[in-house]
């Protein structure tokens, strides 16, 4: 069962990240989707602005353990919550391996508004060119 489940999700163009993708799209963002922005690690971001270093990634409710929105799983319970347990590890070791080479991670959970979020991460994206041009990087 648990198998069936997993094969059955998307691993990417997910109606979250669309949504996201068509609002920072809107407002003029240029981007890439599903890319490495570090090549020695496997782990991709769901929007990457490679000129800014900043990588977005659109977590889900249940699978990355939303505190507001994660739910106990009914069926194989333990099983669930330690898959859950993992994904939170290694979202804190992308972070924090993005972080030491000089990126900016931003999470959104899927039920946050993609317009606010878009919104967010232009603004983001916008200081992190004007800072990253005035360094001379």
């Amino acid at each position: 069962m648990a198998r069936a489940v997993m094969w059955a999700n998307k691993g990417r163009d997910t109606k979250p990240e669309l949504a996201l993708r068509r609002a920072a799209h809107a407002l003029g963002l240029r981007y890439r989707v599903s890319y490495r922005p570090l090549k020695v690690v496997r782990r991709t971001a769901d929007l990457v602005f490679t000129r800014a270093k900043v990588a977005v990634f659109m977590d889900g409710c249940f699978w990355h353990g939303c505190p507001q929105h994660h739910t106990v799983a009914a069926t194989n319970a333990s099983f669930w919550a330690e898959k859950v347990r993992r994904t939170k590890e290694r979202d804190a070791e992308t972070d924090r391996l993005l972080e030491e080479e000089g990126w900016l991670v931003i999470r959104v959970w899927e039920h946050q508004d993609p317009v606010q979020a878009a919104v967010h991460v232009a603004g983001v994206v916008a200081t992190r060119r004007d800072t990253l041009t005035a360094e001379g990087k």
